[in-house]
């Protein structure tokens, strides 16, 4: 990796994974019970926790390449990615305070990038 955009294309990357991992957890938290073999059977549940592991994997190498104030801030992209799988894949509904906060999200994280130069 030799560029700041690619770190950042890593993190983007990481907020993705982390989010379908969310999506993945809630999914097999309904079919949760606290014996072994259930744990072990519940293949959304572990698929949830792979996507955040590759995720914090992938953070870390975006970490090394970039800058920390630049990158960081950009992980909120994930509750954008989540608002937008959760309609999708678990039925939810977004009102009007829910899309508002996506758009504030989205201008923050545009806002701290442009100053990144």
């Amino acid at each position: 990796m030799k560029t700041k955009k690619e770190a950042i294309l890593l993190v983007l990357l990481c907020t993705f994974l982390t989010a379908a991992g969310q999506i993945f957890l809630k999914i097999g938290s309904g079919n949760l019970s606290f014996s072994i073999l259930n744990l072990l059977g519940n293949l959304p549940l572990i698929t949830g926790f792979v996507l955040y592991f590759l995720g914090a994997v992938i953070l870390v190498i975006a970490l090394k390449h970039g800058e920390l104030s630049v990158l960081y801030p950009i992980i909120a992209t994930s509750f954008v990615w989540v608002s937008f799988l959760s309609i999708i894949f678990l039925n939810e509904i977004m009102n009007s305070w829910k899309w508002a906060g996506v758009i504030t999200i989205i201008i923050g994280i545009s806002l701290i990038g442009r100053g990144a130069g």
